[in-house]
């Protein structure tokens, strides 16, 4: 893998290994596993390659991952973990559920009730889009270094699907924090009544997961909360940062956006995707994965 020129500054560069239209992240001394396409919000730096001198010892490994959750409460098979999502899209192609590139769902039967490993299942290869026929949506997979999402049931979700990768070990709780995108259908007691209930749900379930997931005291900044349309069907988007001043943890805020999706069925879809701050890089990419969601026929 050819590097870019050594004390080039951090940020995206046309990705090393030569894969068209990528951008991999540089932190200024190596390259880490982070990639994504090269798009709108996404600055690409141009610098004069390096020698080629492999993947360098500086790389920063894809841990573990999760949208952008601290997993906090016993019910989340997670433990006490703090979650969040980071979404790095590799592949932009937009394949329907027949293209049948991969499924990647997770039921309640499939999730355990201990602490998540250091490192999650990996997709089957070829996987593109991740296929939730339990909530009826599906959304690209965000590809390397992200894992298939198995730390437990969310909690505003009757099942979870997607993908994450963790941001930090040992976290106060003795959990982990963990970037992801991931969804379900809706659980009851958030206040679903059909389609003229989008708004309302969608913000008591931002509600939710600000208290569930995250260090507190925090302080919340509504960045949108506005009427979408997902392929064709009404949607709403509950887009917040966070921040906070807790000791112990990297992170000092994060980025989340709710997505619920009326998918025509007794529950809504909802897609949760997270960024801490410790990636601000990938803020970009939550756009990116909106713009790309399908309900699934």
């Amino acid at each position: 893998m050819t590097g870019v020129e050594q004390g080039a500054a951090p940020g995206w560069y046309p990705d090393p290994s030569g894969v068209p239209d990528t951008v991999r992240w540089w932190n200024g001394a190596g390259w880490s596993d982070v990639m994504m396409p090269a798009g709108p919000g996404v600055t690409v730096h141009r610098a004069p390659p390096g020698p080629d001198t492999g993947r360098p010892a500086a790389v920063v490994p894809p841990v573990a991952p999760a949208a952008a959750r601290p997993w906090f409460r016993p019910l989340v098979a997670a433990g006490s973990v703090v979650a969040l999502v980071v979404a790095v899209v590799v592949a932009v192609l937009v394949l329907r559920p027949d293209d049948g590139r991969g499924t990647a769902t997770t039921t309640a039967q499939d999730l355990g009730a201990v602490p998540p490993p250091a490192a999650g299942r990996a997709f089957p290869p070829g996987t593109v889009r991740i296929i939730d026929e339990a909530s009826g949506i599906s959304y690209p997979y965000l590809g390397e270094g992200w894992s298939e999402f198995d730390l437990g049931l969310q909690l505003e979700t009757t099942t979870t699907a997607g993908q994450y990768f963790t941001t930090q070990e040992g976290t106060p709780d003795g959990g982990i924090f963990i970037s992801q995108c991931t969804s379900g259908p809706v659980a009851e007691g958030y206040g679903w009544a059909g389609p003229s209930s989008l708004q309302a749900t969608t913000r008591v379930l931002a509600d939710s997961v600000r208290a569930n997931y995250y260090p507190g005291p925090n302080e919340r900044e509504v960045l949108r909360d506005e009427p979408r349309t997902v392929d064709g069907h009404a949607a709403h988007l509950y887009e917040f940062a966070l921040s906070w001043d807790v000791e112990g943890y990297d992170a000092s805020g994060e980025r989340a956006a709710l997505l619920l999706v009326d998918v025509g069925r007794p529950a809504p879809a909802l897609l949760y995707v997270s960024i801490p701050n410790t990636h601000a890089e990938l803020y970009g990419v939550i756009d990116q994965v909106l713009d790309a969601v399908d309900v699934l026929e």
